[in-house]
């Protein structure tokens, strides 16, 4: 696990980690919702919307450090098919709620906006932080997979 924080790899994880964010900023439709935030500034829950960024962060961050670790375990041919899935799952999850699932749309909610049904994960108790919640512990949970065969 310490060797993918070394040189050649700590590139890929900060490649991957923009990427991702780059991804979930323009699939949730974030880069429009900026400028709503900052007009609506006094109505805005900041408290929540901190949380929501900073899963959001953590969650690219786990996705880049999975996918450098199953490249690394591909390259030393060990099998890690269920490290692998669950960090796919992970990885689609986390574009599933988008940055902030309280103000912006996600992959999700815009999927069933073309079938004509509405949904928000702002309707959930928590705002939808609870996904993002699930999602940093699955892509854990694979990370523990993946390194459990050192």
């Amino acid at each position: 696990m310490n060797q993918i924080f070394k040189k050649p790899y700590i590139y890929g994880i900060i490649v991957i980690f923009i990427l991702y964010i780059g991804l979930n900023i323009l699939f949730s439709g974030f880069y429009s919702t900026i400028k709503l935030i900052l007009i609506y500034a006094d109505t805005v829950d900041w408290f929540k919307l901190g949380i929501s960024i900073i899963l959001t962060l953590g969650i690219g961050l786990l996705v880049s450090v999975n996918a450098v670790t199953t490249y690394t375990k591909y390259k030393e041919r060990k099998k890690c098919k269920e490290g692998i899935a669950t960090a796919g799952v992970g990885t689609l999850g986390g574009l599933v709620v988008g940055i902030c699932p309280l103000c912006v749309t996600g992959l999700f909610p815009l999927i069933f906006g073309f079938l004509g049904i509405g949904f928000s994960f702002a309707s959930l108790p928590f705002g939808g932080i609870e996904i993002q919640i699930l999602v940093i512990i699955i892509l854990s949970a694979s990370l523990w997979m993946l390194g459990k065969n050192e």
